[in-house]
């Protein structure tokens, strides 16, 4: 979005300045008038030389967002004030990208914005989830408090995550491989063989011509198969990304064999530690449940969470759409049941998250201890079979000469 560069005067008279992404002037002009700032001018920021190089701009990384909340916590915790804390830490900070935006964020706290409205214009770093537990702590008195529970929300999440990725390496790594030795083999190798069967002038065997008919193609016709090739992932990829083609997605990877049950037990443990955090801020369950739902990473789940927040709204109970959706395990719905029942939610999702976070380490290997032999397979039937095709007629010549 353009950054846009403001001045002008608070409500005691005196003089502030700010920049802020928006997607134009109007917006600006809203978030000055909700902080009762007069006689402003807006006017586009200026540009750094490599600002629109985002390969020179230091990344945020979630671990970023963990420390600087963390330190925050421990430093309004110790009763320093809130516009000191952000210059300590914008000070102290070594990412030149993480420095500006505490910065920025200091700059519109002082300027009279609560803190989650300055952290609000930093999506990307500060999602909903983040800003509205901000807002509930600044209401409540207990930001420190929200602050420590974020951070360890920060942690597990990338902790979560991490496990899921190095499940997925070790397949795309095997895939990756298997589909370079496929094309040498097919670009390099298989023509020389091709040239040796001509001219012996005998009759191939299916499996051997059907090969070499395939190399023919992906060297003859390269400027149509790879292009083609780029051209289906750009598809699939812009499919994927509307809601129909995302929601049959994220049904059918709930179904798989190997990789659903980890994803089942991925979204159960990150929808349980999300809610429950939510709910122990003191933030309303339609509130949270519709954050909860945006930050859920699948259509489905969402779906579920969608239909509980207008259950809820209806006066039924949380529970009775997520057993409907069939989404989530017994245990998980059941648990929540008797949370309702006994006016212990939060407690009881916090039990669930624990629970499934371990189960995810469990399935993690279970996933990684089927997928190797599997992948192993895979790419020697694949390589495998092309070496048989080509030793075909030389077993035939073989047989014939003896």
């Amino acid at each position: 979005m353009p950054n846009f560069q403001w001045k002008g005067r608070n409500a005691k008279g005196k003089r502030r300045s700010g920049t802020m992404e928006a997607p134009d002037t109007r917006q600006v002009e809203t978030f000055l008038k909700r902080l009762r700032i007069t006689d402003y001018t807006i006017k586009d920021a200026p540009k750094d030389l490599l600002s629109g190089i985002a390969f020179f701009a230091p990344k945020i990384k979630p671990k970023d967002v963990m420390i600087f909340t963390r330190q925050f916590s421990t430093m309004i915790d110790a009763g320093l004030p809130l516009v000191q804390c952000l210059k300590i830490m914008a000070d102290q900070s070594d990412n030149p990208t993480m420095k500006t935006m505490i910065r920025d964020v200091n700059n519109s706290v002082q300027s009279g914005a609560t803190l989650s409205d300055a952290l609000r214009k930093f999506p990307l770093q500060f999602d909903s989830l983040y800003c509205n537990l901000v807002a509930a702590g600044e209401t409540a008195g207990i930001l420190d408090l929200i602050l420590k529970r974020l951070a360890e929300y920060i942690e597990k999440a990338e902790k979560l995550k991490r496990k899921v990725k190095s499940a997925m390496v070790y397949p795309v790594i095997v895939l990756f491989v298997g589909l370079v030795v496929t094309l040498v083999i097919m670009i390099a190798v298989i023509p020389t063989f091709e040239e040796m069967f001509a001219s012996t002038g005998k009759e191939l065997p299916w499996l051997t011509q059907k090969v070499i008919d395939l190399s023919a193609f992906i060297t003859g016709q390269w400027y149509i198969v790879f292009p083609g090739c780029i051209a289906m992932v750009f598809i699939i990829r812009k499919l994927l990304k509307t809601e129909t083609g995302s929601y049959l997605f994220d049904r059918y990877s709930l179904s798989m064999p190997i990789v659903g049950d980890l994803i089942r037990k991925v979204a159960v443990s990150k929808f349980s530690r999300t809610l429950a955090t939510m709910l122990q801020a003191g933030v309303p369950i339609i509130t949270s449940l519709e954050i909860v739902a945006g930050t859920a990473g699948n259509k489905v789940v969402e779906e579920a969470l969608n239909d509980s927040r207008a259950a809820i709204s209806e006066g039924r109970p949380l529970v009775d759409p997520l057993i409907e959706s069939q989404v989530f395990p017994n245990m998980v719905t059941s648990m929540i049941a008797v949370g309702e029942e006994a006016g212990a939610l939060d407690a009881m999702l916090i039990k669930l998250a624990d629970f499934f976070d371990e189960e995810v380490d469990a399935a993690v290997e279970t996933v990684m201890t089927m997928i190797e032999p599997l992948m192993i397979v895979f790419l020697g039937a694949t390589v495998g079979t092309l070496i048989i095709a080509m030793y075909l007629p030389i077993f035939g010549m073989a047989a014939t000469m003896n």
